[in-house]
């Protein structure tokens, strides 16, 4: 184990984030064409809280109960931000 091994692993799980959320964004963009195709609005906030009640629930850590809401509350902004952006 040394910092440029650890370095290297950090930054193949920042890589993995990374197409983590380009693939959501993608998938994410395909469901707001369905949706506005069928009339039905984009956002749905009882979908968003099922989702990060899900998410809580399938965390086994480290990652705290209030980072995971965090990060899902920063995910969907973000993703929000980049499928409506024109």
């Amino acid at each position: 184990m040394t910092v440029e091994g650890l370095r290297a692993e950090i930054t193949a799980l920042d890589v993995q984030i990374l197409e983590s959320v380009n693939a959501r964004i993608e998938t994410v963009e395909k469901l707001r064409h369905y949706k506005a195709q069928h009339g039905l609005p984009f956002v749905d906030p009882d979908r968003e809280q099922a989702l990060l009640q899900e998410l809580k629930a399938a965390n086994r850590g480290p990652l705290s109960e209030s980072g995971v809401e965090a990060l899902v509350t920063f995910v969907l902004a973000l993703v929000k931000q980049e499928v409506t952006r024109e």
